[in-house]
């Protein structure tokens, strides 16, 4: 697993970050993770069409959570 993924389900597991969450809420909640890869979350979602590994599901439009 990769150092965001590592980073969002930490932050998950201690319940500073609640799922269902954007990529907004990640950067507040863990000092801006995502600011130079916005698009993370969205790549890595299940039935990606790039074939990325699969971390998150997509809840709504830009609200995800953990696999």
């Amino acid at each position: 697993m990769g150092k965001l993924h590592n980073a969002i389900s930490k932050a998950v597991s201690t319940k500073k970050l609640m799922q269902p969450f954007s990529v907004n809420d990640v950067n507040k909640i863990c000092s801006n993770l995502l600011l130079n890869s916005p698009s993370f979350l969205s790549k890595h979602t299940k039935g990606n069409p790039g074939g990325y590994t699969e971390y998150f599901v997509r809840m709504s439009k830009g609200k995800y959570k953990l696999l």
